[in-house]
């Protein structure tokens, strides 16, 4: 039986979810799913330049795990860019650190670590939506919106 996965932590979720081809309709397209995980693997190698040593005790995760998965994200994202693909993130095993938060009025993006707040700090509308709950569901996507599988 193998060992239990651990949880890989994640500073804050990806901005975006979806990266596309400019002028082929989404639903003509394949697609690479890159877990959250595997995106927060790449920002902290690629984006961040930190050495895997310490990117991995960020992430909570041994070193080997955190080679094995930039690898895994560096060969998704080649794929995708070289390959034409949509590109969505989601799904995977992590817990976010942080807490996203998007107005949806005037759209600030602000991050909190502790409490979420009832108001937007721009704008002071109460319409706003915690980007964390976007990204999570277990590990993998299944099938999209579109019926269409991985």
């Amino acid at each position: 039986m193998p060992r239990p996965r651990k949880i890989r932590r994640v500073s804050k979720p990806p901005i975006c979810s979806r990266f596309k081809p400019v002028g082929i309709p989404a639903r003509l397209l394949q697609v690479v799913d890159l877990s959250v995980d595997e995106y927060e693997a790449l920002r902290l190698a690629d984006y961040e330049r930190l050495e895997h040593k310490d990117a991995a005790e960020r992430m909570g995760i041994s070193r080997p795990t955190f080679t094995r998965l930039i690898d895994q994200a560096r060969k998704k994202i080649a794929s995708g860019i070289i390959e034409g693909k949509e590109i969505s993130i989601g799904g995977g095993d992590f817990q976010f650190m942080h807490h996203m938060v998007r107005c949806r009025s005037c759209g600030t993006l602000s991050n909190y670590s502790q409490q979420v707040p009832i108001k937007c700090p721009e704008c002071d509308e109460d319409d706003l939506e915690n980007l964390n709950m976007y990204y999570q569901g277990g590990r993998g996507r299944g099938r999209d919106r579109w019926g269409r599988g991985k």
